[in-house]
């Protein structure tokens, strides 16, 4: 496997993007829970921020993920840590530390029955597989600290029904970013074989559409797979040095 090292300089630049995008993601968060109701509220308007922050929701999500392979901050285990359990709490109060272990099985068992991404009784079937990769990662704890969350926030004066509009439904329409254009299509089962034993195919023909999908992790996963010390936002740059 071929696995570049990461540099100093990524990891400048991985921060720095990572930063931006909890910044705009909380300002999004914070301004329109305890905001106007959202009877106030034009609805492409409302759509449109929805959408946004279903896509900031899939940043602190990959941020996570970089953090796993230790590309967030190369050499810095601990902040690497730090910076990976923060950004799924925000994401929606995950636990990082249960994760991690999950991924790694994930990149050893690639499409296997020991793959915990994996459905291999429906490597086809995106609804069959979808219910199986959301009950391999839902815990009741997460549950509770969404609630905990939620009644903090209300004795704040924010309004249930904007905290279930722009943090639950954005973590949601996320996770079905995450898992069909980061998981299902990547990984599915179909007429043309995988080129290599990843079992993974990189989605389209990536640049923009990649980026706005799952930060590239659909339009570059292949390249994923073969260096995942390389951070979301090199992947492109990844397909012109890794071998075919």
């Amino acid at each position: 496997m071929h696995k570049p090292a990461a540099t100093l300089h990524d990891g400048t630049i991985s921060q720095s993007l990572g930063l931006l995008i909890v910044l705009a993601w909380l300002a999004v968060h914070f301004l329109c829970i305890f905001g106007p109701p959202l009877a106030n509220w034009h609805p492409l308007a409302l759509v449109g921020v929805v959408l946004v922050q279903a896509w900031l929701s899939t940043g602190l999500f990959i941020i996570a993920h970089d953090c796993m392979h230790g590309a967030f901050a190369p050499g810095r285990r601990g902040r690497n840590r730090t910076a990976g359990r923060a950004a799924l709490m925000l994401y929606a109060g995950l636990d990082y530390d249960k994760m991690a272990p999950a991924h790694f099985a994930h990149h050893r068992h690639v499409g296997t029955h020991n793959d915990p991404d994996f459905n291999a009784d429906a490597p086809s079937s995106p609804g069959r597989w979808f219910l199986h990769f959301f009950g391999n990662y839902y815990t009741h704890m997460q549950l509770v600290r969404i609630t905990v969350v939620a009644c903090i926030y209300m004795v704040l004066g924010a309004s249930l029904i904007n905290f279930a509009v722009f943090w639950a439904v954005p973590a949601l329409l996320a996770l079905g970013q995450l898992f069909f254009f980061g998981t299902f299509l990547p990984h599915r089962h179909s007429a043309s074989p995988f080129a290599d034993q990843h079992r993974a195919r990189s989605v389209g023909a990536g640049g923009l559409i990649s980026l706005i999908s799952c930060f590239h992790f659909g339009g570059y996963h292949h390249e994923h797979h073969l260096s995942p010390q390389t951070p979301w936002w090199r992947l492109p740059d990844a397909r012109k040095t890794l071998p075919a």
